[in-house]
């Protein structure tokens, strides 16, 4: 199924906020309506935010037709809606394009949007399926971080397609999924997609992941990106560095799977991106708290960076 779509004039989603309790779908007839599922996590995964992007602003092609200035504000409000994954604002941005060609060439350019992220996921399954075999032999351990199966790219997805890839190929041992805190995206999504999948799995909290590679019960660690800059700096859920830090110490790869849609050449580095910070809600409620939802993983902690176009041998020098 996909997680994301253009339905009877509405963007239909799963709530990602009601898993795995909850099947739930919500139709987002206003611009307003989908920024809210963006910034409540509703909808997430840069893959599905890109396509979450470009259907905002075809929905507001269509509600301010014949008002220019609302509709450039409803725009500018779906670009910034989140403010670290790129792919959020060249979704909205490339179907703000058509705007002058009428609402139904901005859908048919979200349409597109949407197409390609289904692609280029299928594509990401099979070249990361193939690098992992290279790099870790038959059967390999693999742990992940966060979510990126179809929940974060409307079908198959990025990392989580290669390991679904993998498992249809009698090729994978087992997952390890973090917890990933604090909206625990990890035990949450990511478990109830293995389940669905019937991939073996077992979930660690997020400090866990080092120390379990330290012991050998993990072979390589694949995870997905919201943005990777041109030097080949990593932007990803908070935990990542962490993860990238264990594997490093363990001499396993470390994998990072994304469609070139990810790939910013324009940031020169993780020095340049606005890191956001979700705020002390999500935490605690009796103090202040450091809540960043990403962080930086350096690009030499980095063994590989697949597309749906390419591996990028990160360790051997090359760059995105």
């Amino acid at each position: 199924m996909r997680t994301i779509d253009w339905v009877d004039g509405a963007v239909e989603i799963i709530d990602q906020t009601a898993l795995p309790g909850e099947e739930r779908l919500l139709r987002l007839h206003t611009v307003g309506e989908l920024v809210a599922a963006i910034q409540s996590l509703a909808v997430r995964g840069a893959p599905a935010l890109g396509v979450a992007g470009a259907f905002g602003v075809a929905l507001a092609a269509r509600i301010h037709v014949d008002d220019p200035v609302a509709l450039a504000v409803a725009v500018q409000k779906v670009e910034t809606a989140r403010p670290t994954a790129v792919n959020l604002a060249r979704g909205a941005q490339r179907a703000a394009v058509l705007i002058p060609h009428g609402p139904e060439a901005v859908l048919a350019e979200a349409c597109a949007v949407r197409d390609e992220e289904i692609a280029a996921s299928e594509a990401m399954a099979r070249l990361g399926a193939d690098l992992v075999a290279e790099l870790c032999g038959a059967r390999p351990r693999l742990l992940t971080h966060c979510n990126t199966g179809a929940l974060a790219a409307v079908t198959v997805g990025t990392a989580l397609g290669v390991v679904g890839e993998l498992h249809r190929r009698g090729r994978l041992a087992g997952v390890i999924a973090s917890e990933t805190r604090p909206l625990l995206q990890g035990a949450r999504l990511t478990s109830w997609e293995l389940t669905r999948w019937g991939v073996e799995h077992r979930v660690a909290v997020d400090s866990a992941g080092p120390f379990l590679m330290a012991r050998g019960e993990v072979d390589a660690v694949i995870l997905g990106a919201d943005r990777i800059c041109a030097n080949g700096d990593v932007i990803n859920k908070i935990g990542t560095y962490a993860h990238a830090l264990g594997a490093r110490r363990a001499g396993i790869p470390f994998v990072v799977v994304a469609p070139e849609s990810t790939v910013d050449r324009d940031t020169a580095s993780g020095a340049q991106v606005e890191i956001e910070d979700r705020g002390p809600a999500e935490v605690t409620a009796w103090s202040e708290a450091a809540n960043p939802a990403f962080d930086i993983t350096p690009f030499d902690l980095v063994t590989a960076i697949v597309t749906d176009r390419r591996v990028i041998r990160v360790d051997r020098g090359e760059k995105p």
